[in-house]
């Protein structure tokens, strides 16, 4: 079991998030006398999950402007992940690197077979060799771990919530039923937020699960550590556009791409820099730099 219990918290926040959902279900049958609108969507979102989860690789990797690259072309970066990969026992996953000053990296891919790993320009000129391999351990775990699969069900729940609490709104709280208007409009407004927060702490879970267990894997928890202060301050130095594309996709990357202020990063789906690294200090018995 994890050090930190993120796999229960996965469990518990998924159950918190269906528990919204099937009570919205709840209301708009009371309000309308028939269930078919929650249930359109939710077929609407598990195809939409669907086309996500299986085109994961190709999105992202688009967003990116990525290209793959050969050992020959990236020596360092094959012999991390062809290490790394022999060490969990998993196949070797395509490599890309993305034609940006940005330092980032992610990994996406529904399962190990069908993985891509993709370094930006900038992180593989930011980082010594050590710390490139606590990121790339950290980004294989992404892929083990199945959490395309968690991102990918998490961003579906919370599209049939917002769609549903619209369908609520569109009603004005089934008046003609005897409802509560005020209770359903306060409702349909604070469902997607409690939604949106939700997938949030998921990915933030899922993004320490990833540190720990990337940590495990390189057996060095104070080169991730090392890595993510470079990286907290190299995504400020040269953030990424907050083009709609890389938005989609940002909760994939090993830090939050985009420059922001306390309000957006009370809003990020990554967990704050310095509690990562302290958690990572904890793994290794002492602080970063000692």
């Amino acid at each position: 079991m994890h050090n930190h219990f993120n796999g229960l918290k996965t469990a518990a926040l998924f159950g918190v998030m269906f528990a919204v959902l099937l009570g919205i279900g709840a209301l708009i049958g009371a309000g309308t006398g028939s269930s078919m609108f929650i249930w359109l969507f939710a077929l609407i979102g598990i195809a939409t999950t669907a086309y996500g989860y299986w085109n994961s690789d190709k999105i992202a990797i688009k967003s990116m402007r990525a290209y793959p690259v050969t050992e020959q072309e990236q020596p360092e970066m094959y012999r991390i992940v062809r290490d790394l990969s022999a060490k969990a026992n998993q196949p070797m996953p395509r490599l890309y690197v993305s034609p940006t000053p940005a330092p980032n990296a992610f990994a996406t891919g529904r399962n190990p077979e069908n993985a891509a790993v993709c370094c930006t320009e900038g992180i593989l000129r930011l980082m010594t060799e050590r710390e490139l391999r606590g990121v790339l351990g950290h980004e294989l775990m992404h892929v083990y771990n199945r959490d395309i699969l968690t991102s990918s069900v998490a961003a579906a729940v919370a599209g049939v919530i917002t769609s549903a609490a619209q369908i609520m709104l569109f009603f004005g709280g089934g008046r003609e039923r005897g409802g509560n208007p005020l209770a359903m409009i306060a409702t349909a407004l604070l469902a997607p937020l409690a939604a949106m927060l939700i997938q949030m702490a998921i990915t933030r879970t899922r993004e320490f699960d990833a540190d720990e267990d990337g940590s495990k894997l390189t057996d060095d928890p104070l080169a991730l550590a090392s890595a993510l202060r470079k990286l907290e301050t190299g995504t400020q130095r040269a953030p990424l556009p907050e083009d709609q594309r890389l938005v989609n996709t940002s909760h994939l990357m090993i830090a939050n791409p985009f420059k922001g202020g306390n309000l957006k990063k009370l809003f990020s789906t990554h967990p704050p820099m310095d509690e990562r690294v302290a958690r990572l200090e904890n793994m290794a018995g002492r602080p970063l730099g000692r």
